[in-house]
């Protein structure tokens, strides 16, 4: 079964026929998905999905567009909810500067406040990082924070630094992108990387594949990039949902999915 690593199912895009699509995801062989809390708000969401069905898990933290919102006070509300059953990760957290917005020392400070409440709860992280790679391994570097394992979702860089991240232990999640026609970088990246260490997210309703680019995305498109996955590592689509799923599984720390993919 494939499993979602990095969904948004609470998001206003999947407001018209959400339970319908989740309910219908194990029939159509997705056998597990993590959304992602990406606010304060889209964490409480995430903790009301993982309620309703059971082979959906969560993250919890704030995406560093939204970080002038936390306080000490949503810190610890945050560590309380990331200790909550079926909550998996703490993310996803890190620095994006292509908007820019909050001021980036701002993005810094709660981006390792962030890493030491997962390393306070014992929780792997997921890692968002765009147009800020080298601040974002600096501060993964002096926080050590491949003690805590984690996935560098929605990888985008090239393969020095995929090696960085490799190095020290972590997961890439690979998605929609590799689809694309300008997608070289991210090819040789994954052509470059152990099988065993890629993870399959949608980021959904965002970043739909090939031949679906530019409509909602969800977790019944990862098939098209399972498929370019096998055409550039030469290995059958099965044994990439195969190997994908257990990298999920550890990645995760959830040993035994097998029971999880049923209708509520």
């Amino acid at each position: 079964m494939i499993f979602d690593t990095h969904v948004h199912y609470d998001d206003e895009a999947f407001d018209g026929d959400r339970d319908l699509l989740l309910s219908n995801l194990p029939e159509n062989g997705i056998g597990a998905v993590v959304n992602i809390g990406a606010s304060i708000q889209t964490t409480k969401n995430t903790l009301e999905l993982v309620r309703k069905y059971p082979f959906v898990y969560g993250a919890v933290g704030v995406h560093p567009s939204e970080t002038e919102e936390l306080s000490d006070t949503l810190m610890v509300w945050l560590k309380e909810a990331a200790q909550r059953e079926k909550i998996v990760a703490v993310g996803e957290i890190g620095l994006d500067y292509h908007w820019d917005k909050p001021e980036r020392q701002v993005q810094k400070t709660w981006f390792i406040r962030q890493l030491a409440l997962a390393r306070e709860v014992k929780l792997p992280v997921v890692i968002h990082s765009r147009d800020a790679a080298q601040d974002t391994l600096d501060i993964i570097r002096t926080e050590s924070a491949g003690e805590l394992g984690g996935v560098i979702h929605c990888f985008s860089y090239g393969i020095e630094m995929a090696k960085e991240y490799l190095n020290m232990g972590f997961y890439l999640g690979i998605g929609g992108v590799l689809t694309f026609n300008n997608a070289k970088k991210l090819k040789e990246v994954v052509a470059y990387m152990p099988l065993e260490r890629i993870v399959l997210e949608t980021d959904c309703p965002y970043l739909s594949p090939v031949p679906n680019r530019g409509k909602r995305n969800s977790s019944l498109n990862l098939p098209y990039v399972v498929q370019a996955i096998s055409a550039i590592k030469g290995v059958s689509s099965e044994e990439i949902v195969r190997v994908t799923e257990r990298n999920a599984r550890a990645l995760y720390q959830i040993m035994d999915i097998s029971d999880s993919a049923c209708i509520p």
